[in-house]
This record gives C-alpha cells, sequence and structure tokens, in this order.
C-alpha cells in the first residue's frame, strides 16, 4: 500500500501537468514581448495560435503550462506585433515601376536621360515608360521640357511619369501618336481637370521688324492630371508573367519589414481581376483591402454582387480623385499658390460627379475615399461626408491625404465622422518646398497629424509607395520624430503636429484595421482574431535617429509566411 501511494504522489502531479497541456495548438510563440495593441495597451510574453486564429495570449507560464504544440518559436524577447498594414498602397503600380526607367532620386534631367539610355540599351522597349522624375530635386525647380527627348528618342513613344504619378512628360513623337493636345482643348473635363506646361513666352528679332515681338507658348511634353489621360488610355501593359513576378517581389519586400497587408488606393477592372487571380491561385497571400476606381465598370461589379471577399482579398470602397498634387501644382486651394500667383488647381473630378459617386456609394454600401490634398478639396469633401452621415452613421468614408487642411475645418473631420488616411513621409519629403507652394500662413495645417488626430481619435497610416519608400520605420521616423533618414531637419519639421509612437503603429493596425471595417479579425492580438502577427529582429523605437529594422518573421492567418533565416 505504501508503495502504491508513494506512486501516485509521484505520478501524480505529472498527470496534472499532463492535462493541463494537454490543449493542443499548432503554434506557441513565447519569450517574447507581444504589444497586443489592446484598448489596454497590454504586452505579453507568449501567445498560442491554432487553425489561423489566437487561442490565447497572456504570461509566459500560462500559456506554456496550458497548451501543447506543434511548433514552438522562441522569440528571444523580440517584439511582436499585429501584422503591420500600409493603409494607403499601390502595389500595381510599384510593380510596374519596377519594370520601368526608375527615375527616382533623378539630381538633374541630364541624369534622367543617361538612365533611360542605359534601360533601352538592356531591354529595347518598344515604348519606353519612365517613373519617379521630381524637378524639386533640380537646380531650378522648374519643369522639364521635351526637346533633348524628341532628339534622342525621334520615333518611339517615351513616356515619364513625375514622383507623384500627377504629371508626366511625354516626347513629340508620344504626343503626335496620341493626340492629346487636340482631345484635351476640345474636352472640358480634361482641360478644367489638368493642364499643359507650357513654354515661357521669348522676344523674337525679324530684321523685318523695328520691334521685337514674343513668341506664341506652345506645350513642353509636360502634362498635369486629367490632361494626361489621352496618354495613359495608350499605353501599353507589360507581360503578365513579367507583371506577376513583379508583384511577388513587392509582397516580398512588404514581409520583409512585417507588412501583411494594404490598402490599395486605386484599381481598374483589369488591375482587380489580375489581384484577384493572384489570391485565387494563392501566390498573392498579404491582405488586400481593394478600393476600385468608380469606372462604369467597377460600378456594374459593386451593384452586382456588393461586398467582394475571395480569401484575403477584400473589396467595398470607391477610390476618388479629389485634385492633384502639391508638388505638381495640382492641389486646390481655396487661395492661389504662393509661387504662381494666378492658380489655385482644380477638382480632377467635378463636385456634381463627386456628389454621384457618393450616390451610389450609399446605394452599394461601399466606403468613398477621396484622395484630397489641398485645403479646398477638404472642406468640399467633408462637406459632402457630413451629408452622408445623416444618412449611415457608420459610413467610414475617408479623406486619402488630407495634406493640406484649412485649421477652422478640422472640426469638420469630426462632424463628418471620416477617417483621415495620412502618410507621414509625404510631410518629411515635402519640407523642401511645402512653404514655397503654399506661403508661411497656410502651414499651420499643413501635414497637421496630430492636430487631425485630436478631432478624430485615429488616423490610418500608410506609405503612398512607389511615391515613397515601402519602409515603416521612415513613417515611424516622420511621424514622431518629423525628420527624414538623414535626421532633417534637425529640429522637425512642423514639430509640433508629431504623434507618439504607440499611436503612429496604432494607425498601422487598429486604426487601419477599422478603416477597412475588419477590426473584428485584424488590428489587435486578441483571442478569437487572425493570428497575424509580425516579429521584428530589433525593438521597435522612435528615438531621434532614423533606426532600421526588420521583420524577424511574419504570420498570416497562423501560416508563416517569412522568415529572416
Amino acid at each position: 500500500m505504501k508503495k502504491a501511494a508513494l506512486f501516485l504522489i509521484l505520478v501524480f502531479p505529472i498527470l496534472i501537468t499532463s492535462c493541463m497541456k494537454g490543449e493542443s495548438v499548432d503554434v506557441i510563440i513565447h519569450n517574447a514581448n507581444v504589444h497586443t495593441m489592446n484598448a489596454n495597451g497590454d504586452v505579453f510574453e507568449a501567445v498560442a495560435i491554432r487553425d489561423g486564429k489566437i487561442v490565447e495570449v497572456g504570461p509566459e507560464r500560462q500559456i506554456l503550462n496550458k497548451y501543447s504544440a506543434g511548433e514552438y518559436i522562441d522569440a528571444q524577447k523580440k517584439d511582436v506585433y499585429p501584422g503591420w498594414v500600409d493603409a494607403h498602397g499601390h502595389i500595381l503600380s510599384y510593380a510596374k515601376q519596377t519594370l520601368s526607367v526608375n527615375l527616382i532620386g533623378c539630381k538633374s534631367y541630364e541624369e534622367m536621360i543617361i538612365r533611360i539610355e542605359k534601360y533601352q540599351s538592356k531591354y529595347n522597349r518598344k515604348f519606353i515608360i519612365g517613373r519617379g522624375w521630381d524637378q524639386s530635386m533640380w537646380k531650378d525647380d522648374k519643369m522639364p521640357t521635351n526637346e533633348i527627348l524628341n532628339e534622342k528618342f525621334p520615333d518611339i513613344a517615351v513616356c515619364l511619369f513625375r514622383i507623384d504619378g500627377h504629371a508626366l512628360l511625354a516626347n513629340e513623337f508620344l504626343m503626335k501618336k496620341s493626340d492629346v493636345w487636340n482631345k484635351v482643348q476640345n474636352d472640358t473635363e480634361l482641360s478644367e481637370g489638368g493642364y499643359f506646361v507650357m513654354s515661357e513666352p521669348e522676344p523674337i528679332m525679324e530684321m523685318s521688324r523695328v520691334e521685337p515681338f514674343m513668341s506664341i507658348p506652345e506645350p513642353t511634353g509636360v502634362m498635369v492630371d486629367n490632361a494626361m489621360n489621352p496618354i495613359i488610355e495608350i499605353l501599353p501593359e507589360f507581360e503578365k508573367k513579367e507583371l506577376k513576378d513583379a508583384i511577388l517581389e513587392v509582397q516580398h519586400e512588404l514581409l520583409m519589414y512585417g507588412i501583411t497587408g494594404v490598402h490599395e488606393a486605386g484599381m481598374n477592372r483589369a488591375e482587380f481581376k489580375m489581384m484577384d487571380r493572384l489570391v485565387s491561385q494563392r501566390d498573392l497571400k498579404i491582405n488586400i483591402y481593394g478600393m476600385l476606381l468608380p469606372s462604369d465598370e467597377n460600378i456594374a461589379f459593386a451593384r452586382k454582387n456588393g461586398f467582394y471577399r475571395n480569401k484575403n482579398l477584400y473589396v467595398r470602397s470607391f477610390k476618388v480623385f479629389g485634385d492633384g498634387a502639391l508638388g505638381s501644382r495640382g492641389a486646390f486651394l481655396k487661395h492661389s499658390y504662393a509661387d504662381k500667383h494666378d492658380h489655385s488647381g482644380y477638382l480632377t473630378t467635378s463636385l456634381p460627379h463627386m456628389r454621384l459617386i457618393a450616390e451610389i456609394c450609399h446605394e452599394t454600401g461601399y466606403q468613398m475615399n477621396t484622395h484630397a490634398i489641398g485645403d479646398s478639396t477638404n472642406k468640399l469633401m467633408l462637406g459632402i461626408y457630413q451629408e452622408a452621415i445623416e444618412v449611415n452613421p457608420n459610413h467610414r468614408w475617408r479623406i486619402e491625404h488630407a495634406q493640406i487642411v484649412d485649421p477652422k475645418d478640422f472640426v469638420l473631420f469630426a462632424q463628418s465622422g471620416a477617417y483621415a488616411s495620412v502618410q507621414p513621409t509625404h510631410a518629411t519629403s515635402d519640407q523642401r518646398w511645402a512653404e514655397d507652394r503654399i506661403g508661411s500662413e497656410r502651414m499651420e495645417g499643413a501635414y497637421a497629424f496630430k492636430s487631425i488626430l485630436a478631432n478624430t481619435g485615429r488616423l490610418a497610416i500608410g506609405t503612398d509607395f512607389p511615391v515613397e519608400y515601402i519602409d515603416p520605420f521612415r513613417t515611424i521616423h516622420s511621424a514622431v520624430n518629423r525628420k527624414n533618414v538623414d535626421n532633417e531637419p534637425s529640429n522637425g519639421f512642423l514639430a509640433n503636429e508629431s504623434i507618439t509612437l504607440e499611436e503612429c503603429i496604432k494607425g498601422m493596425t487598429i486604426w487601419a484595421a477599422e478603416a477597412s471595417f475588419q477590426e473584428n479579425s485584424l488590428g489587435t492580438i486578441e483571442e478569437g482574431k487572425d493570428a497575424t502577427l509580425s516579429i521584428f529582429e530589433d525593438p521597435v523605437v522612435a528615438n531621434g535617429n532614423y533606426t532600421q529594422n526588420f521583420a524577424y518573421m511574419v504570420y498570416i492567418k497562423g501560416k508563416k509566411v517569412y522568415s529572416v533565416e
């Protein structure tokens, strides 16, 4: 009997431990700093995952005692966060950019030409497309002209997009091929929502004249916003396999930074079909919240299908272009540009048409996500949104960018229920020339993330890649320290509008999830939500200097999709 009793005393604790660890899960991540991003801001040491869902998150001993797992991940005290989301990006544009002439960072027109010649000698394209030039990085901040392009490429089409995608430079061959000049001159919608950059008049002296006369301005080859449309319509598509491979390379780069989702800001019908196909084939693994461009085809699709879900692709919004970009002076301002006194920008979509899209959004239940850069566009759109909230208090319509806002209009964000989707790196990129464009008096409402957050209680945060770099740690540095990667300016650009590290990460997690109606499955590490999370190599910090960092390991719905090893 004594031996039997002793046996039970020795074996009973083992049986109890075995029972406690009897609940099996697929993965346990432990020895970690698990930032749940929940309402309490809890940080735990371990998380258990089963069937793609989070079963429990809690203290190390609690999770390890309660569960047994097929895989244990020792996170080595690394930071674990809900998978980060870029709330405004362009996967397809970025993929196409990698296949085009890369003009990002060109310090002069001459460097741009050299890059085009090198590209063409390698690829011998029948139609040359380049992306990324920025005249603000050149000596005089003047838009380029096409004379040298015409000399170098007299019989091949050349189309070079500005960094923001709101302006392009075309050679004479392409302008004639597209008949762009005549089309824009005869189409009110194109001419009112965009413009040609014309040559400066110059004095001309003829032998038969006593007095000189001024030359007639001519198109320089640069066109902005809607004036680009006749050229965009004839751009050739890249080969499907070539484009697919480029998209998957973009996906790899996103995962490398711990980004598990993108709000794809504008897809035409063909682009949507390609994304849908890649998701169906399980090639595209990251979560995509798709914004459709409001074409007749896409509107018909929304009316027929309603909200569309295919695995990790979710579509329930329209992307609308309210105005152009500040860098190319297309943003619609309440008053004239400080460096172009006779010009205040324009709406690229007419106000009646934007109201029509709003009605379609009411009908279909889709979000209306409007590109609004200038203070005038922001005021007009927030007015439309204010009317909408009376119809549906939970419409969650969005302002994309909100770069220049009249301070007295900040309150309209709260009154309209609008979500602001902002990109902090725009502030630190534009700081070189922003005041030249709008003047010192309007800087109070420029890139005012803290002020908007104070009126809304949330921000969706992204990068607008490929206009800016995809790197979310640049985003953190810009949002919190208000500096670029060279740590300029030393005191921060409009530093009073900085936000905290926690607020910035909320903008890439829970607030991004709320801005896309996905807070029940994404955005925090909590029981029942998707096990979509990222472990980072180094601590996620926002000290005074830019700190480079990468993902160590990434899970989407409980599946490991990236590992630094």
